[in-house]
């Protein structure tokens, strides 16, 4: 298949999810050496999980076709801009390159504000709008070093 046959389906993913109910217009195709290895379309409203989008529910489905959390030899179809969750699990999952359709201004202009999120990330923690308050760093630091200091670990 092209890239183009990959976007398709992502885009096809997207409106069959759309269209059925199970979630917002997103959907999304990973690809290692030319085969399809995990798919997905948006499921937030379906399941009650915001962090089901397609680009995660995909991502989840590759990892366990390949049983691996490293995803460094695949490539990724996203019908849309992926919003910064998606990005940063794209990130995590170390996929190296990302095709996609419609932008995040795109999404914005039906309803979908992604781009809020973006424009909120390089703001000092202080001036988001979310909250945050740093509380017993001391605590947490002693299992971050514990789990440091083992010899058995599985390193991410």
């Amino acid at each position: 298949m092209s890239q183009e046959q990959f976007m398709r389906e992502a885009i096809r993913l997207a409106e069959d999810g759309m269209r059925s109910g199970r979630g917002g217009p997103f959907g999304c195709v990973i690809v290692r050496g030319g085969q399809v290895v995990g798919q997905g379309g948006n499921l937030v409203t379906s399941t009650n999980d915001p962090t089901a989008h397609a680009e995660v529910v995909a991502i989840r489905e590759a990892c366990r076709t390949l049983e691996s959390f490293h995803l460094s030899d695949c490539e990724l179809y996203a019908s849309c801009e992926p919003c910064p969750m998606c990005l940063a699990a794209i990130y995590w999952a170390h996929i190296p390159r990302v095709y996609y359709a419609g932008t995040r201004l795109d999404a914005a202009a039906i309803g979908f504000d992604d781009d809020f999120i973006y424009r909120q990330l390089p703001l000092p923690s202080e001036q988001r709008r979310l909250e945050m308050k740093h509380l017993l760093r001391d605590e947490a630091l002693a299992v971050l070093h514990a789990w440091h200091a083992r010899p058995d670990k599985k390193a991410y």
